[in-house]
């Protein structure tokens, strides 16, 4: 696994945005990573504080009209929540980086039309209507925040997680630490742990320095303190997170587009790919699929087959 990966590659100058390229897609399409606390990361099984629900809203962020919003509190950070009634097991769809649950709004209705389950979006933390919290993004963080909302919403078990891109990250490391919570899942175009070799974190980390340099000296906006968050982070986090296993007992679709985030780096795109082949054969109950034509945002450029695979998982798993 480790030779495909750390084999030889050029010096070529990347595209730019890389950082969130591989967690994130490119900045138009996906901005930067959700900045949460440093030093709050949780397990993710922390118990959540308190919660309060709202009839449904007109909120920015909200992906249905149908919708309603809850605002959920944990360890001091308020998370919006949307949810589409229906049946369970519910579905529950997590944007890539930078991206909050209008992502979804043209997903949803025809996703709950087809299904007749409850689905469940959010924001992250920094993202739509959920609170800005200043430091490095933290992954077991944003675990946490995703697996409070979905208790405190009374999904405990059997979930179908939909994660688009950085949501991968999050995904994989809330069903490693609660296979019961998740009883399927469709990772589309995912951050996954297989491509974090040392040398293509390095690889990243140096195309998009002086990026981060800029946005370290005028941080005011969103969006720069988004990618100083991501950068803060980047090497321990993706590190750490190479080592990670996706749960044997946890079927899982892996949907990788033809373009990947590197569509103008065709040896890193390659790696892309190569990383969800490989994710796809470490385990039973892994099916790969490849969105042809697509970019990054399978969702948007390829929905119906999304909502296809969605609904196959749905099926099997409810």
């Amino acid at each position: 696994m480790k030779n495909i990966l750390t084999r030889r590659r050029t010096h070529r100058v990347l595209p730019t945005m890389l950082l969130l390229a591989v967690t994130a897609g490119t900045l138009t399409a996906c901005g930067g990573a959700a900045p949460t606390p440093a030093n709050s990361a949780s397990s993710a099984s922390a118990a959540p504080t308190s919660s309060t629900s709202a009839a449904p809203t007109s909120s920015a962020s909200e992906p249905s009209a149908d919708s309603t919003l809850h605002m959920i509190n944990n360890e001091g950070r308020r998370l919006a929540f949307h949810v589409t009634p229906g049946h369970l097991p519910a579905i529950v769809l997590d944007a890539g980086g930078g991206l909050d649950s209008s992502y979804w709004k043209d997903l949803v209705p025809k996703l709950a039309a087809a299904t007749g389950s409850e689905i469940i979006t959010y924001d992250r933390a920094g993202l739509g209507d959920s609170d800005e919290v200043p430091g490095p993004w933290d992954v077991k963080s944003a675990a946490s925040d995703l697996e409070t909302g979905l208790r405190e919403l009374g999904v405990t078990r059997n979930a179908v997680l939909v994660s688009h891109s950085q949501a991968g990250e999050v995904a994989t490391y809330l069903t490693g630490a609660n296979p019961r919570l998740v009883s399927g899942a469709v990772l589309v175009d995912a951050s996954l742990p297989e491509f974090y070799t040392d040398s293509e974190i390095a690889r990243v980390v140096a195309a998009n320095k002086p990026q981060v340099d800029a946005a370290k000296a005028d941080p005011s906006t969103k969006e720069n303190r988004q990618l100083i968050a991501t950068a803060e982070s980047y090497v321990p986090m993706h590190q750490a997170y190479h080592q990670v296993s996706w749960p044997d007992s946890v079927p899982v679709t892996v949907m990788v587009s033809e373009k990947t985030p590197f569509d103008g780096s065709p040896e890193d795109a390659q790696l892309w790919r190569d990383a969800a082949a490989m994710f796809a054969k470490a385990g039973p109950g892994r099916t790969l699929v490849t969105a042809e034509g697509s970019s990054h945002n399978i969702p948007i450029d390829r929905p119906d087959l999304v909502l296809s695979e969605i609904e196959k998982m749905a099926a099997t798993r409810g």
